[in-house]
């Protein structure tokens, strides 16, 4: 149990999804130094859910080891989609039960703080080569293009929209619209090229992610793509947000909502226990339940990180916790998106490498029209993503 003669030692733990790119997981890992040096003194680790290490139970257990009985984690997502709604209060679930002597709570998504827009605005002016802090009256003459990660949820998406319109009313756009890299609709490249037609001379394409990645290299690549298909138009590519420290500084909120008690009582975790108990949750922890048997790590866990791990777990929450299906060939999913089929949405990216979990939403009419479309291509077509 807690120790209740004396205040529990404190620590963060900070929750990422996890990327292929080894550079996102360098890029992550500044989070936790600039928390290090808003709380100093506080143990800070941080995990993903998949792909890159350490893992989330890898981070867990480093703070257990520093003598933490009070974890507050957070995740590093910009919106509350499947990842921070259902996976990481999973681990976190799971974690928690298996140690009885912490107690962990869970925060909330950075989502559209003042802090983060202003992030997000200072890249787009940097890209411009405009001082922030000198900002033009208006930009009537240059078309901004949101680009938003893309889900199944459709409020994550919402969020996406919404931010578009912010930064376009705050920075006085000629025209301003969004597009996304993942399920949903419209795709960058099909977004780009409907909007190159509106006769604006300047389109700056601004990435709102955290970190680098295949996604972001991606969507640069379909800016070049369209870009040679309109050579009188200037094209610019925003920078993604990164450790910017406004950016630490919406992270820092987070977690001082939670020590202050200051969520709601309807947040991203009691949310997640109750839809579990009515059995309405089925999340895929991917590698983040960590079986020490199979792995060993030495080294703490506040260092640099460039081993991975293959394997994937998947757990049915209907059955809360008790029963663990393991699966070695796939390590990555999203929920079922209705509109897979959408004619400017994931269909178009067939072809251009998207992730296998999309891949298999699609019905076989439209995975052989696809076909027989790529098949029709010039070989010197280029394909975006190369």
């Amino acid at each position: 149990m807690l120790n209740n003669d004396k205040k529990p030692k404190m620590g963060i733990m900070v929750c990422g999804h996890g990327s292929r790119d080894k550079g996102a997981e360098s890029e992550f890992g500044r989070v936790a130094k600039g928390l290090r040096e808003r709380f100093p003194g506080m143990p800070i680790e941080y995990g993903f859910l998949e792909f890159s290490a350490p893992n989330i139970h890898m981070g867990l257990n480093s703070l257990l080891n520093q003598g933490v009985e009070e974890i507050y984690a957070v995740p590093g997502m910009l919106f509350a989609a499947t990842h921070a709604k259902n996976d990481i209060p999973s681990v976190l679930t799971t974690y928690q039960e298996k140690e009885e002597n912490i107690k962990v709570a869970y925060g909330k998504e950075l989502g559209l703080q003042p802090a983060m827009i202003e992030a997000f605005q200072t890249r787009i002016y940097e890209s411009l080569g405009i001082d922030p802090q000198k900002p033009p009256a208006s930009l009537y003459d240059t078309l901004l293009v949101v680009v938003g990660r893309g889900t199944s949820d459709t409020m994550a998406n919402a969020e996406v929209a919404k931010l578009t319109r912010i930064v376009n009313e705050n920075m006085g756009f000629g025209w301003a619209d969004t597009v996304y890299s993942g399920v949903t609709y419209p795709s960058v490249g099909e977004g780009l090229e409907r909007l190159s037609k509106l006769g604006f001379s300047k389109i700056v394409v601004a990435p709102y992610f955290l970190f680098t990645g295949r996604l972001i290299k991606r969507i640069y690549a379909y800016v070049d793509h369209v870009s040679e298909k309109f050579p009188d138009i200037e094209f610019i590519k925003t920078p993604y947000l990164n450790d910017h420290p406004k950016v630490i500084d919406a992270f820092e909120v987070r977690v001082r909502e939670i020590m202050e008690g200051q969520q709601a009582d309807e947040n991203l975790m009691s949310s997640f226990k109750r839809r579990l108990a009515a059995g309405e949750v089925e999340v895929h922890h991917h590698h983040a339940e960590f079986n020490q048997a199979s792995h060993s790590h030495d080294h703490p866990h506040s260092q640099d990180h460039t081993h991975s791990h293959d394997h994937s777990h998947a757990h049915n929450h209907h059955d809360h916790h008790d029963h663990h299906d393991h699966s070695h060939d796939h390590g990555h999913s999203h929920g079922v998106y209705k509109h897979i089929g959408h004619p400017l949405g994931p269909r178009t990216m067939i072809g251009d490498g998207i992730c296998n979990c999309f891949m298999r939403q699609f019905p076989a009419e439209i995975l052989e029209e696809e076909k027989e479309r790529i098949a029709k291509m010039s070989e010197t077509t280029p394909i975006a993503h190369r």
